[in-house]
């Protein structure tokens, strides 16, 4: 286990902290999975903005976490890397 694993534990005993943190779990797997599909098919942003219909800068704020996309906005995205949306409760 690294220095950041060990920290990250000893933190997510603190019940406030594991809310905090299990609350943004949700926008930290939607940047991966985001920038992984589109890494994966080697395009650009801007090659993604022009198949969506979004703005470059507004993937790039996706991809960074500075905003959180609305469900139209990820089945634009989906829709233009030829992937299908999907939402599951599991």
């Amino acid at each position: 286990m690294d220095d950041f694993e060990v920290f990250l534990n000893e933190q997510l005993q603190d019940p406030e902290f594991k809310r905090d943190w299990e609350a943004s779990q949700l926008e930290f797997d939607i940047t991966e999975l985001l920038i992984s599909a589109r890494q994966e098919q080697h395009i650009t942003q801007k090659e993604l903005a022009a198949k969506t219909g979004i703005r470059q800068s507004n993937l790039s704020r996706i991809e960074r976490g500075q905003c959180k996309p609305d469900l139209t906005t990820l089945q634009k995205i989906a829709v233009g890397l030829g992937k299908r949306l999907q939402i599951q409760f599991v």
